[in-house]
């Protein structure tokens, strides 16, 4: 379905964004993969060009810091400089803890990853698509852009900045060719909570247990769907949680 397309995903290394990558490559997508670990890149990209024989160019890159984005995508290789496709996936919880305990590192860390990464990288990725007329954007938002949980505050706040983002995205693009899709998950087994939870393992196994939560893959799936729907036709705002979760607090546990 995307045999000469490229796309380009940021937090490429884990999670939704890995899973991305397995699943438009076997569409036939081309990829371009960054993230902080450069180690788990490399052996994914093994992976990739053994199984489905697609380009793919990785590059250690920290959407934070908007000088590295610039140079990865200064150097890309000529072949894979036209962008189609950009999957803004790179995101991250910091602590679970109320406002009035919060840590201005996790929350520096959240603001600066989760918002102005994608920024820095739709600014330099979307003007060839207006140029060219023709380009697809999916922002990975989360159900918590619209349902605040207690002690999520500063991450439901970056996810409602990115929500908000793709809405102000979808009317500024308006006219030009190019497509804005935001997608909210809910529970998405991934590192998420051991990230949030500073590691620990045990904990963040809870979040998960009792039900069957969405995978990598599920989304990756919604990905695929919203891209290769026809050029007249935009899914604008998807949200997609597993069965057992009705809010981001009311979960069917057995």
């Amino acid at each position: 379905m995307l045999k000469g397309k490229t796309t380009f995903i940021t937090g490429a290394s884990s999670g939704i964004g890995m899973n991305c990558a397995f699943t438009f490559a076997e569409a036939g997508s081309n990829l371009i993969l960054i993230a902080r670990r450069i180690e788990r890149l490399e052996e994914l990209k093994k992976q990739l060009i053994e199984k489905f024989q697609v380009k793919v160019h990785i590059a250690k890159c920290d959407v934070r810091i908007y000088e590295e984005c610039e140079s990865v995508i200064k150097n890309l290789p000529n072949d894979l400089k036209k962008i189609d496709i950009l999957i803004n996936n790179a995101g991250l919880a910091c602590g679970f803890n109320k406002i009035y305990e919060g840590s201005l590192k996790d929350w520096n860390t959240m603001i600066d990853t989760n918002i102005k990464g994608l920024l820095y990288i739709t600014k330099l990725l979307s003007p060839q698509m207006v140029e060219r007329g023709d380009g697809h954007i999916i922002n990975i938002a989360s159900i918590a852009a619209t349902q605040v949980y207690p002690n999520g505050n500063v991450y439901c706040a970056t996810k409602s900045a990115v929500k908000t983002l793709s809405q102000a995205m979808i009317i500024d693009f308006n006219g030009t060719g190019v497509r804005v899709s935001n997608i909210d998950p809910g529970l998405v087994e991934t590192e998420f909570a051991e990230v949030r939870f500073s590691g620990d393992k045990e904990r963040a196994k809870t979040v998960y247990q009792g039900y069957i939560p969405l995978s990598g893959k599920d989304v990756a799936d919604a990905c695929l769907f919203v891209v290769t729907r026809p050029k007249h036709v935009t899914i604008q705002d998807l949200l997609i949680t597993p069965t057992d979760q009705a809010t981001t607090t009311i979960i069917n546990k057995t």
